[in-house]
Formats: structure tokens, C-alpha cells, sequence
């Protein structure tokens, strides 16, 4: 497809006048109360001051300051929150990091990535990929939107080339090996080009769902590497049951049900099992908003609790000793789910 159907655009902008227009009016979603979006817009305004002048957002960590994987997370935490490249209250951010973005696509391999800023370049790929084509769906701009399919189309084929053996993916495009949080990006990111109607490889999902299949222990837990530890991470099976939620695959599915049993069993909001908290707690959260009822509603009621209380007075947080910009990312990407905005996070 050239470009997303006209029709589709104008509906899903529509979707977001509407639900801007219910939120500015106090009326907002199960679960979400006046307090809950005064964290929101803290977050909001801190992420957006945060942002640099060449509209990346930067980890200052000693292995790299990933900026492709930063500016990914931010834009989606913003999208996230009802701001396009043209509209809402942090469009002028969003369209920044878009251009970022958009400047940093190798124009023969596809990999987005600022090389010397990022040790595991997939990471920051396939997160750059998912706000990209997420943007692409609500991108009003013709010529924009071209230019954003060109540089996707791209980003598709480094992801769909680089699949392992195996059917997963690992730090780099030219590992050919696997393991399970680079894998679940990789998936996410394809399922939100193919919603934004870009041409994906079915294969490539498809292999990639039997490749978590394959890492599911007895205890329906997934390992973090298929020819690695057999030992179950409850990080890695909360990310593995979003992504598989995406592509459509529910409680019909015994291995998807088993491993939704052991992340009831093994996570837990308030307290840390993982040393990966926040990111276990981001996909966690995602998978439990696809799924729906009281397991929804019951997580949403305790997540937004915790995330209040550890959020800074500055309007940050602080996410698995990353850094601010990584959890102020995922924790308003967690409590704007309800809202909807974005493809990728809608039922």
C-alpha cells in the first residue's frame, strides 16, 4: 500500500478530537480519575522540557545514550497521550522526534540507529519502527507520510532480513541468534506497521510466535534465550503474552493461557520480582488492557496507585535505574492505555 486509506485517517483522527474533546471536559475512562490525568500531564511537560534540540531524547548511561531507543519510547509515551505531528498539546515534540528519527535511517540497510550511541541497535530499531508507524497512521501530510513509508518500508526489510534461524532476534541485525525482549520489539514493531497497512511478512510474525513457543518451560513461563538457561523470566513471558495478544492469538490458546497464569503467579505491582520492574510492568500492563474485565480493571486500579506514589515532584520517574526518560516513557505509555490513542494499544 502507498500510503493508509483516506478513510481510515480521517476516522482515526476523528477518534482523537473526540476522546481530547471527553478528557479536556473531565470525563475520562474506566479507571482514570481527575488525579490519575494531573500525573499524566507532570509526565507529559516533563518528557516534552527534556527533550533535546535535535528532538531526541538520550539515556546518560555508560554503555550508550541510545537516542534511537530513547526517542521511540518518548514519542509513543506522547502519542500515547493524544498528541499527532500536527495536533494536541506536545504535537511541536512529537514531530521532533519524528524528524530524529527520520534523519537517522540508513538509507541502504534500513537500521535506525546513531551507531556510536547505541551498543544493541535492534533495541532502538524496532522501537523507532513501532513510533514511526504508528505516526505514519495519523501523519495528515502527504508528502510527510510518503516520506515516512519510504523509511519504514526500509526499516520492515532490516527487521524481516535480520530474523534468526531460529525465528527470533538479537542485539544486532547480523547476529543471526535470538532472545526474547529483542524478539518481542522486533514483533511489536511489524504488527504496527501491518496496522498502518504497510506490506509485512506474515511469515516472519508467524515464525517469530513459534519462536516464543518454543522457549515456554513446563510452567509456562519463557526463558530469556532458546538455546540458553531453561529458566523461566517473568519479564520476558509479560512481554512475550503482549505481543502475542497483537497478533491476535488469545485464552483459546493453552501456551498463551499458561503463560498468563505464571506472570499472575510471579508478578506483582508493588514489589520489584524481576530487576526489570518497569519494563516487565509496561508489557505486563499491556497485555492485561488486550485481555480485558476484572483482571484489567483490578491491575489498572493498583498499577496507578504505585505509579502516583513513585512518581518525582518534578513529574519524572525513574524506571529500573535506566533512567528518567526510560521511566517517565513507560509509565505514562501504562497509565494511558485506557484512552487508546494508538493502534497498537487499542482492543
Amino acid at each position: 500500500m502507498s500510503a493508509m486509506p483516506r478513510f481510515v485517517l480521517i476516522a482515526a483522527m476523528s477518534m482523537l478530537a473526540l476522546v481530547s474533546l471527553a478528557a479536556q471536559a473531565g470525563v475520562y475512562p474506566a479507571g482514570v480519575t481527575g488525579e490519575i490525568q494531573a500525573a499524566i500531564d507532570r509526565g507529559q511537560a516533563w518528557l516534552a522540557s527534556n527533550q533535546g534540540a535535535d528532538g531526541s531524547w538520550r539515556h546518560a548511561g555508560g554503555l550508550g545514550t541510545y537516542p534511537v531507543a530513547m526517542t521511540g519510547l518518548g514519542g509513543m509515551a506522547l502519542l500515547a497521550g493524544g498528541s499527532t505531528p500536527t495536533r494536541g498539546k506536545h504535537y511541536h515534540a512529537v514531530r521532533t522526534a519524528v524528524a530524529f528519527l527520520q534523519k537517522n535511517v540508513d538509507p541502504q540497510t534500513g537500521l535506525i540507529a546513531v551507531p556510536r550511541d547505541e551498543h544493541h541497535s535492534m533495541f532502538g530499531h524496532g522501537f523507532a519502527t513501532l513510533f514511526l508507524a504508528s505516526v505514519f497512521g495519523m501523519e495528515e501530510d502527504g508528502r510527510q507520510q510518503a516520506q515516512l513509508k519510504s523509511g519504514l518500508d526500509r526499516a520492515i526489510r532490516l527487521i524481516q532480513s535480520s530474523q534468526s534461524s531460529a525465528g527470533g532476534w538479537l542485539y544486532t541485525p547480523d547476529a543471526n541468534d535470538d532472545e526474547g525482549s529483542v524478539t518481542v520489539t522486533q514483533v511489536q514493531a511489524l504488527r504496527a506497521c501491518r496496522m498502518a497497512g504497510l506490506l509485512v511478512s506474515k511469515t516472519t510474525i508467524d515464525r517469530a510466535v513459534t519462536y516464543l513457543r518454543r522457549c515456554q518451560g513446563p510452567d509456562g513461563g519463557i526463558r530469556y534465550k532458546l538455546n540458553g538457561s531453561p529458566e523461566s523470566r517473568p519479564a520476558i513471558t509479560a512481554a512475550g503474552v503482549s505481543v502475542l495478544y497483537n497478533a491476535g492469538l488469545y485464552e483459546e490458546e493453552a501456551f498463551v493461557e499458561k503463560a498468563v497464569q505464571f506472570c499472575k503467579k510471579h508478578l506483582q505491582v508493588a514489589s520489584d520480582t524481576t530487576g526489570h520492574h518497569f519494563y516487565a510492568q509496561h508489557y505486563w500492563s499491556q497485555a492485561l488492557w488486550h485481555r480485558g474485565g476484572g483482571d484489567w480493571s483490578d491491575h489498572y486500579a493498583r498499577l496507578s496507585h504505585w505509579l502516583l506514589q513513585t512518581q518525582k515532584t518534578d513529574g519524572s520517574w525513574d524506571g529500573d535505574g535506566v533512567g528518567p526518560v526510560y521511566g517517565t516513557a513507560l509509565a505514562l505509555t501504562m497509565l494511558q492505555l485506557p484512552f487508546a490513542y494508538v493502534p497498537i494499544y487499542q482492543r
